[in-house]
């Protein structure tokens, strides 16, 4: 069980981790996610089982089979501690956000956007991936982005344009993600050779690394965000407002300037 001891029910494991009960019954059956407590009939899982499951789905995307998972997982466990792999791997895996992803039934988007959720609309959407469709409904991965597409719709901007800007974030943000895994490779692992697997005594240290680097990278694009946007801002404010934010001149007694 992980630190902070909060337990799932099936259905609540499959939400927090952006998929379906029945994608974890098939890779529960696969070998590839453990079997959960039993609480009498009811099945349990815990923190460590997320985060396996997240990171069996972030290898199914990556283009990884069943079999591919399933063998590294066994090689990946092999001689060494359980609990010290799951922790390492939940350190790893876990999310970056508190953010639940929501599930909207698609006509109720649809209503609420009006003209501005097209077909061609929610093709994009899907195709960045801000949303997941299921069924009749779409999987919001970040709420928060989501509000903040609502604000900017509200705030006059087109939707092609709020797309093109969740673009543009996305492209830039995933280049920062890059950039911090290269400093990993290069400065944190012992060794740059791609089939490097740690030894069992060296994964605690590895998950306390892990864990120091999440909130250093976080803090590190934060504070540069921060800087990058009041630079910006000082300039943009004089290039439109210039002439409003200046004080008035003084005038003597006959008009003229001092």
């Amino acid at each position: 069980m992980s630190e902070s001891g909060t337990e799932y029910r099936v259905d609540d494991l499959a939400r927090a981790a952006g998929t379906t009960v029945g994608n974890v019954r098939v890779y529960q059956d696969r070998g590839l996610l453990p079997p959960p407590m039993r609480r009498g009939r009811v099945a349990v899982y815990t923190e460590a089982h997320l985060a396996r499951l997240r990171l069996v789905l972030g290898m199914l995307e990556r283009g990884y089979t069943f079999a591919q998972i399933r063998e590294m997982i066994s090689a990946w466990e092999e001689g060494r501690d359980l609990g010290d792999v799951l922790g390492l791997e939940e350190a790893l895996t876990q999310p970056w956000s508190d953010e639940v992803p929501q599930r909207i039934p698609i006509a109720e988007l649809a209503r609420e956007f009006g003209r501005h959720a097209g077909p061609g609309t929610i093709k994009r959407a899907l195709r960045l991936g801000i949303v997941e469709q299921q069924g009749v409904h779409l999987i919001v991965r970040s709420p928060r982005l989501l509000q903040a597409g609502r604000e900017l719709l509200a705030a006059g901007v087109p939707m092609p344009v709020v797309l093109d800007i969740a673009e543009q974030i996305q492209r830039h943000t995933d280049e920062l993600a890059r950039l911090f895994l290269e400093l990993v490779d290069q400065h944190v692992l012992p060794t740059d050779d791609p089939q490097w697997t740690p030894r069992a005594e060296e994964v605690p240290e590895l998950t306390e690394r892990a864990k120091r680097l999440r909130p250093q990278a976080q803090a590190a694009v934060s504070a540069s965000l921060a800087r990058s946007m009041s630079r910006e801002l000082s300039a943009w404010l004089a290039d439109r407002f210039g002439p409003l934010l200046q004080p008035d001149e003084q005038q003597d007694d006959h008009g003229g300037k001092v």
